[in-house]
Formats: structure tokens, sequence, C-alpha cells
């Protein structure tokens, strides 16, 4: 492993296959790493070793008996603190759910597990997942591996600072507006946000259901858009229990399906004004697509003020909503962050029936409209945020602050509306040495497509860089 310090999934799965290294080692080396680093990064909220030890040796009697390997044999992974493993708390950041331990596997981790993976722990998230910077009172704050002053992002911070830190190979996140392609972003790696109900988000705390179901998803986080793949492929399928999962095929897409294919450069005055740094980033990974044969245009999608609008009325207003009966009387354990959630969405009219029906009427109109302007330019191109990884406690839902998350994460939060997959690809690092990730966006179940996309940016940019640790 000294030679492979950040392997990646097809290197690791061949080097067990051939018995060159064993997963026993795999995961020792990871569980080292995790020694070292968590007190740095605080990514971790449960972490059973013994259980992976386990795991490890049981995968190596598979592989000395000569049985047929799953896709992700010893593979070393962590989920997501408010994705359900049987046995382990999953506490989604809050005091109130402290106690909660998951009586059985969410579908996603039983197929992670089925195809050999070994599932490390879990990693932390801020409280109920509603802030874009990891922290609660519950595990405290995760830092970012760039630089321990600044946010890992949220709310898959956890998730995203230990991939990036070598402590796993990959895991799944979960984006309601964001949530896995900003730490991505701010901690450079790579985040799939699929179409709703493509991977099930069955298991998942809070749960997707009814009209909310089109703005929650879970999707994989690693360091490359292989790796990326490679879970995708195995969480993907239809399930009952998420009402919008479909029986869609994986498909392969190849270099024919790529020539030619228009690309479209994302405008909309909707979006606000984006670091100079991450524009040039952008700029940049639209070149390299038309030096692969790509058509580049610019493409300004009309509606997306009012799909942002859309996206707020469900996750603030409506969404906090939701959450006063399990709150009621609790205020007092609550974090600073979500609280600061709460006062935002409660400063809103009050969510009545009438206007309920008529956002998703609406949602329904505006996402057809936008659908029908993607028709001939299948993938767009566009920032993942309007800024870097910023420093611990700066980012807010205050309105008028520098970093209101309501003006920063834009780029972001309107495909939860909609409810397009969206990748998030490193395509940089700025001059104060953070990295920079752009977001290929595409249509509805054309993941395949997104990431074939988006592994061509990678390619231009060259081989995956870690952080300084």
């Amino acid at each position: 492993m000294a030679s492979l310090p950040y392997p990646t999934v097809a290197e690791i799965r061949e080097l067990i296959r051939t018995k060159k290294i064993s997963p026993a080692e795999v995961v020792s080396v990871h569980l080292e790493r995790i020694a070292t680093l968590q007190p740095k990064l605080n990514a971790f909220v449960h972490l059973d070793a013994p259980a992976a030890r386990e795991q490890a040796r049981r995968a190596e009697q598979a592989v000395l008996r000569g049985d047929e390997l799953g896709a992700l044999h010893g593979v070393p992974v962590s989920v997501k603190s408010c994705i359900d493993v049987v046995g382990w708390p999953c506490p989604a950041g809050s005091p109130l759910r402290k106690t909660y331990v998951a009586s059985q596997d969410a579908v996603l981790v039983a197929r992670l597990k089925a195809a050999g993976a070994i599932v490390l722990g879990n990693t932390n998230t801020p409280e109920f997942l509603m802030a874009y910077e990891t922290d609660n009172l519950v595990s405290g704050k995760t830092s970012n591996p760039w630089d321990f002053a600044r946010s890992a992002g949220g709310s898959s911070g956890g998730e995203a600072a230990a991939v990036a830190a070598g402590c796993s190979m990959g895991g799944v996140g979960s984006d309601g507006g964001g949530s896995i392609r900003v730490p991505a972003h701010f901690c450079g790696i790579c985040g799939l946000k699929p179409t709703p109900g493509r991977i099930p988000a069955t298991g998942h705390f809070p749960a997707g259901v009814g009209a909310f179901a089109w703005i929650g998803v879970v999707g994989p986080m690693a360091r490359t858009i292989a790796d990326i793949r490679a879970l995708f492929e195995v969480m993907a399928g239809p399930d009952p229990g998420d009402a919008l999962s479909a029986a869609v095929p994986v498909r392969a897409v190849g270099d024919p399906d790529l020539k030619g294919l228009r690309v479209g450069i994302l405008e909309s005055d909707a979006l606000g004004v984006v670091d100079e740094e991450i524009n040039a980033a952008v700029k940049k990974a639209a070149n390299n697509l038309a030096a692969q044969g790509f058509v580049l245009e610019p493409q300004r999608l009309q509606g997306l003020d009012r799909a942002i609008e859309l996206w707020w009325f469900f996750f603030g207003p409506a969404i906090a909503h939701l959450f006063q009966r399990s709150i009621a009387g609790q205020r007092e354990q609550l974090s600073r962050i979500f609280r600061e959630y709460l006062e935002a969405a409660e400063a809103e009219p009050n969510v009545t029936l009438d206007a309920f029906l008529a956002a998703c009427a609406e949602r329904d109109v505006l996402r057809a409209e936008v659908l029908r302007q993607m028709r001939d330019v299948p993938i767009l191109l566009s920032p993942v945020s309007s800024t870097t990884a910023f420093l611990h406690g700066e980012g807010t839902w205050r309105p008028g602050a520098r970093q209101c998350y309501r003006d920063t994460m834009r780029f972001s939060q309107w495909l939860n509306l909609i409810g397009l997959p969206g990748a998030a690809v490193p395509a940089g690092v700025s001059a104060n040495g953070l990295p920079i990730g752009v977001q290929v966006i595409g249509r509805p179940h054309e993941e395949e497509l997104v990431l074939a996309v988006a592994e061509q940016i990678e390619k231009a940019h060259g081989r995956w860089q870690a952080p300084p640790l």
C-alpha cells in the first residue's frame, strides 16, 4: 500500500484478486490512517474497527478459496451518519437522535456489503443535515483536509473529508441542495447527485417521501469518477421503499456517444456572482472539452430564478414545518446552525395547503420547461458554488451575510428542485491552495453520460491531487 497512498477501486480490486495484497492489509492501513487523522479532521461519528477487521478476514478467506468476488470485494468505504447501518448509531448530527440505533441496513448499504465492500464507519453531518457546514452538538465540527481552519462543507462534510484524506476509498452522501456536490468541491473529490430514485433512499433520515422525494437523494462520493461509477453501479436499481425508484438499467457510454456532443456553459442572472478563480476553472474545463471534440456553447436557462425560490419553499418553510413536532419543547438542545435555519425558514409566510399544492404543480411545469430547453443540449457545465471552502463558522442562513447559503449555493440548489443529476469533479486549485470543482449537469436518468463527460474533464485536469496533510 505504500506505493499506492490513494488507491483507486480498480487498483485495489486487482491487487486483491491477484493476491498481491489482502483485504486485511487494506483495512488495516485505512484504520491506521483514521487513527492518525481523526483528531485533526473529526470526520467519523462511529467507527467499527473490530467488525471491519472481521469482514476483511472473511474477504481474505473468500479470495483464498477462489470464490467469485464482488465488484467491491475488500474495498473500505464509509457512509453518512443519516443512513442506516444495522447496529450502529445514526444520529444525523442531533442530540434528539443520539440514542437511535439502526435495526437494519439501508438498501444501499446492503448492496454495498453484498458487493464485498467493507463499511468502516459513518461520518459527521450538521444537525438534521440542514447546513453547508458540518458541525453539531453531538460530535463537533469536521475540518477540511486542505486547511483545518476551513469547513469541509455540508451536509456530507464528514464523508468528503474522510475520502479526501484517504481514510476511506469512497462512500455515500446525501444531497438536498448541494450536500454531496458542495463538500466534494470544498475537499477536492468527486460526488454524484443522481436523479431522484436512481439509487433508493430507503433507510435515510429524513425520509424522502411524498413531494420531498424530489428534493433529497443519496449518491456516491470518491476521489475519481471511475470510483464514483463503481459505487453507483452497485447501488443503483429499484426498491419498493423508494416511491420514485425506477427500473432504469445501467448503460455503458462510449466514444461514439460523446463525439460531437453539445455541452452548454450555463448562464443565468439568477445564480449570482462567482469568484473569478472558479469562473476560470469552468472556462478551462470547457476549453478542454472543446479540444476533445465536444461542441461548447453558451446556454442561458430561463426559469432558474423561480426554481431557486421554489427550492427554498420546500427546503425552508415546508421542511421546517415538518420538524416542528419532533423538536417541540426541545429547542434549547438544538445547535446554533440548525436554529439559524429555523429562524430563516420561519421568517417566511406560513405554509398553507393551497400554497403547498400550488408549489407542487408549479414545480412540475417548471421542470418540463427546463427539460425542453435541454432537449438538444443534454449536458450543462457550471460552478458548484460561488466560493471555495469558507472558514469555520463563516457560512450561515442569515440573509445579507457574505457567506449566506441562499446566495453562495444557488448553482447547486436548483437541480434538487428540478430533479436533475449533477456531478462535481475537481478542476483546479485556488491561489490560496483550496480545491475548485466544476459541476456537470445532465437530464433525468442520464447519470452515465454525466459521468462520462466529467471523466473527460478529470483526464484533462490530470491525476487526482491529494490534500497537503
